[in-house]
C-alpha cells in the first residue's frame, strides 16, 4: 500500500460527457434524452486517482465553472479531510455571507468531488465504500423495473419485460394529464396482473385537490406508493394529501438534506423518503439523511438521476450500507446506450445488485467510452447552441 502521508490533492480535471437513453425518457416535466454528466477525476501527490460525476445542468459550462472554483479550496488537502472540505465548499460558493444560500444546487454541484474523495479513501486503504460507511447492511440491494416508453400499450409491455426479468416491483411515470395517467395505470396493472407492486410518480404535476381526485381514480389498480404528488414548496400539501390518501405516500423534490428529512417526519407528511446522491450532495450527506430518516420511523429509497454507471456504483455502495433501505429502488443504468465504465457488470439478477469487492467506489472507467461521451457532448452542445 502507497504511504497515506502522502494523500494530498494535486490535481482535479472535469470532462463534460453526454450518453444517450435507448429511447427517449416521457415524464410530467418533458422528454429527456440521455445523461449529461460532469466527470470529476482527482489526482493525489502519490498517485492515486478518484473519479465521481456531477449532473451538468442547467448548463455544463455553469456546473463546470462552479467545480473548478471549488477545486481551488481541494488543492494540496488531504483527502481524507473530505467532510470538512466539502463545508468550505459550500459556505464559499452557495452560503457566501449568508446571503446566497443554494443547497440544492450546491449539493448537485459538489456530488462529485466528493463521491471522487469517497473513491480515493477506498484505493488508499484498498477497501470498498460501503466498508468505510460502517461495512454492508445486507448483500444485495433490490431495484425497481422502471418503464419506458410515450404510450400506455408501450409502458404496458416493457412492465411486462422487466416483470419477467425478475422485478417484483414497477415504476411508472404518470402527471401527464389525467386521462392519460388513468389509461397508463389501467393498462400497466391490467398487463402485469394483481402480484406486482406498482409505484407512481407524478413529479410535482398535481396540486392538492387534483392529487387527492387522481389518487382515489387510480386506487382501483391498488399502487402501492404515489412518489412527490405535489409541489415541492409546501409540506403542508403533501401532508394534507398523505392524511387524506388510501395510498403510501413518498416524499421526494421537497427532501434534498437531512433538515429537510427531519422536517418531513416531524410533520408526518410522508410514508418514504426517496432520496439520491446528486440531491444531498454526495454519500456523506445521504448517509446522515438516512439515519434522520431512521430515527423517524422511515425507510430511505435510493433516487436515481440523468447519470452514469459512476453515480449507479456510487449510490449502490450507500445502499449496501444504509441500514433503513427500502426494498424497491430506482435504477436508471439499463436506460443508457452504452456506459463509461468498464467493469462491473451492473447487469442486474432478478433486479438484484451485490457487493462489490473492487476498493473505493468499484468500478474501472472505459477511457475509449469516455472520449466517445466527451466528443458526443461536444457535438450535443454544438447542436444547443446553434438551436
Amino acid at each position: 500500500m502507497k504511504s497515506l502521508n502522502y494523500m494530498k490533492i494535486k490535481a482535479i480535471q472535469t470532462t463534460p460527457l453526454f450518453v444517450p437513453y435507448a429511447q427517449p425518457y416521457y415524464w410530467s416535466q418533458g422528454v429527456t434524452r440521455g445523461a449529461e454528466v460532469l466527470l470529476i477525476e482527482i489526482r493525489t501527490e502519490n498517485g492515486f486517482v478518484g473519479f465521481g460525476e456531477c449532473l451538468a445542468t442547467p448548463t455544463a459550462k455553469g456546473v463546470q465553472a462552479f467545480v473548478e472554483e471549488a477545486a481551488r479550496h481541494l488543492l494540496g488537502q488531504s483527502v481524507f479531510d473530505r467532510e470538512r472540505l466539502m463545508t468550505l465548499c459550500y459556505q464559499s460558493l452557495f452560503q457566501f455571507r449568508g446571503n446566497c444560500s443554494a443547497p440544492r444546487f450546491g449539493g448537485q454541484v459538489l456530488a462529485g468531488l466528493e463521491m471522487a474523495l469517497w473513491d480515493l479513501q477506498g484505493k488508499a486503504l484498498d477497501r470498498p465504500v460501503y466498508e468505510l460507511l460502517g461495512g454492508a447492511q445486507r448483500r444485495y440491494v433490490e431495484y425497481f423495473g422502471f418503464i419506458q416508453g410515450s404510450e400506455p400499450k408501450d409502458l404496458a409491455q416493457d412492465a411486462v419485460a422487466l416483470v419477467q426479468q425478475g422485478h417484483r416491483t414497477i415504476y411508472c411515470k404518470v402527471g401527464r394529464g389525467d386521462e392519460l395517467d388513468f389509461e397508463i395505470v389501467r393498462q400497466v396493472r391490467e398487463a402485469v396482473g394483481p402480484g406486482v407492486r406498482l409505484r407512481l410518480d407524478p413529479n410535482e404535476a398535481w396540486d392538492t385537490l387534483s392529487a387527492i381526485r387522481m389518487i382515489e381514480r387510480l386506487k382501483a389498480f391498488n399502487p402501492e406508493m404515489i412518489e412527490q404528488p405535489c409541489d415541492h414548496r409546501s409540506l403542508s400539501a403533501l401532508k394534507q394529501i398523505k392524511d387524506a390518501s388510501p395510498v403510501a405516500i413518498a416524499a421526494d423534490q421537497c427532501v434534498f438534506n437531512a433538515v429537510d428529512v427531519c422536517q418531513v417526519t416531524q410533520m408526518q407528511a410522508a410514508d418514504l423518503i426517496v432520496l439520491g446522491l446528486h440531491e444531498t450532495g454526495g454519500i456523506g450527506p445521504l448517509m446522515e439523511a438516512a439515519a434522520v430518516a431512521k430515527i423517524g420511523g422511515l425507510n430511505i429509497c435510493l433516487h436515481g438521476l440523468y447519470e452514469t454507471g459512476i453515480t449507479t456504483c456510487a449510490a449502490h455502495q450507500a445502499g449496501l450500507a444504509i441500514p433503513n433501505l427500502d426494498d424497491a429502488n430506482q435504477y436508471m443504468n439499463h436506460l443508457l446506450t452504452s456506459d463509461v465504465i468498464a467493469s462491473p457488470d451492473l447487469s442486474l439478477k432478478d433486479a438484484k445488485l451485490g457487493l462489490f469487492d473492487a476498493p473505493g467506489l468499484g468500478f474501472e472507467l472505459d477511457p475509449d467510452a469516455v472520449s466517445e461521451a466527451a466528443a458526443r457532448h461536444a457535438e450535443h452542445s454544438a447542436v444547443t447552441d446553434n438551436a
